[in-house]
Parts: C-alpha cells; sequence; structure tokens
C-alpha cells in the first residue's frame, strides 16, 4: 500500500531529503494502525476499519516538514509481526535509516520482546531508533508504566514517545522524532548516502536537475 500527500513546498534549493524507515514489534501492537493514522488521518474515526493483520511487508509514504530541511519524504515499511514472516522482514532491516520499535502498553510480552527487536535490528549499523508506547488511551489497562518504558528507551540509546493512533495522540510526533532522529544522524556523520543503497537520497528540486545536452546541428558534407 502507498499512500501520498500533497508535499509542502521546499525552501532549499538544492532539493529535499528521502529516508526509509521500518516499523517494527510484535504482532496485535498496532503497528498499521499507526502508520494509517500518520498517512491517511484515520485515528478516531467513527467506523473506519481496524487494519487486519499485516502479510509480509507493506508500504507507506508520507511527506512531513522538518524545522532546517523544510521538508522530507518518509517511505515507511510497516512489518508483520508473526515469527513466521521474520525472514521476509528481516530483508528490509539493512535499507532502513530509522526504526520506529512499537510496543503494546498493555501487552507486558510485547515490551519485553523490544531489546530483541532493537538487536536485531541494528546489525552491524547503527540506524534511528524511536520507542512507541502504544495504545495509551486504555490507561486502566497499562501494564507497562511510562517511567519504565522511557528507561529502556534511555538504556538503548533511544527516544521515547507515548502514541495512541485510536485518538491521534502524539502519532505525527513519532514520525517526525524519527526523521529528525536520522537527520541527526546523517548530520553527525553516523549515517550517510550511500551509491545503491536507497535508505537517504537527496532528491533534487526540478530547477537544480541539469537539462540535457543540445545537440548543435552538423554541417552537411559538401564532398
Amino acid at each position: 500500500m502507498e499512500t501520498v500527500t500533497d508535499s509542502p513546498q521546499d525552501p532549499d534549493p538544492k532539493g529535499y531529503f528521502q529516508f526509509r524507515a521500518i516499523v517494527l514489534g510484535d504482532a496485535d501492537v498496532g503497528k498499521s494502525s499507526l502508520l494509517r493514522c500518520f498517512t491517511d488521518g484515520l485515528g478516531g474515526v467513527m467506523g473506519a476499519a481496524t487494519p487486519g493483520p499485516t502479510i509480509g511487508v507493506e508500504f507507506y509514504s508520507q511527506t512531513i516538514l522538518m524545522p532546517s530541511t523544510g521538508k522530507a519524504e518518509l517511505q515507511i515499511w510497516d512489518t508483520a509481526g508473526q515469527e513466521r514472516f521474520r525472514s521476509i522482514t528481516r530483508n528490509f532491516y539493512r535499507s532502513a535509516a530509522g526504526v520506529l520499535l512499537v510496543f503494546d502498553l498493555t501487552n507486558r510480552a510485547s515490551f519485553e520482546h523490544v531489546p530483541e527487536w532493537y538487536h536485531e535490528a541494528v546489525g552491524d549499523r547503527l540506524p534511528a531508533f524511536v520507542l512507541g508506547r502504544h495504545k495509551c488511551d486504555l490507561v486502566a489497562k497499562r501494564a507497562v508504566s511510562a517511567e519504565e518504558a522511557g528507561h529502556l528507551a534511555t538504556t538503548l540509546g533511544m527516544a521515547f514517545v507515548e502514541t495512541s493512533a485510536l485518538i491521534n495522540f502524539n502519532v505525527e510526533l513519532a514520525f517526525q522524532t524519527l526523521a529528525g532522529g536520522i537527520q541527526q544522524a546523517l548530520g553527525g556523520g553516523i549515517l550517510a548516502p550511500h551509491q545503491g543503497c536507497d535508505s537517504i537520497r537527496l532528491i533534487p528540486n526540478q530547477s537544480c536537475r541539469q537539462p540535457l545536452a543540445r545537440r548543435e546541428p552538423q554541417e552537411r558534407c559538401q564532398c
């Protein structure tokens, strides 16, 4: 699935960055709901259908405003959390510049599996990470406190955001934070665009693209 919104005007004459990111976490923590809320604005809409389980990987795209560069395009893979799809989703880890790790605050096991997801995704490189404590509208059913989640995020060296797709709480903030982390890692030299790798790309503006060389007419032979 791909959802693209109208792009805000880019003040940088050089162009804008395109970042590839991935959303990881156990099954049924609400990864697809977060993404649909972010890209389609469906959070809290009465009658909106709850997304079914993701089969393999689904693709979303959204352009967001960035404080310093004007805008960035996030290309996001939504991954299946079931164990039988892990061999498929692992293929996408190396192509991601950022990772949103999601757990369900009413599901203790999904929180306890976060370090496993983290170490599996980090591999031999360090993408930007954000920990999302999802379904914070279900306060009465919480099995993981914000303090405990924040401590884990600090231990793993990642940002922490509480979210709820149902009431559209901090959903955009989570992805803004992820894009900001990628941008910061890019500026610090931790991440960099690589030839043949699309995790980070600079998309030039139309005005900056080199025009095709004009072919001069050849003189006709007089022999």
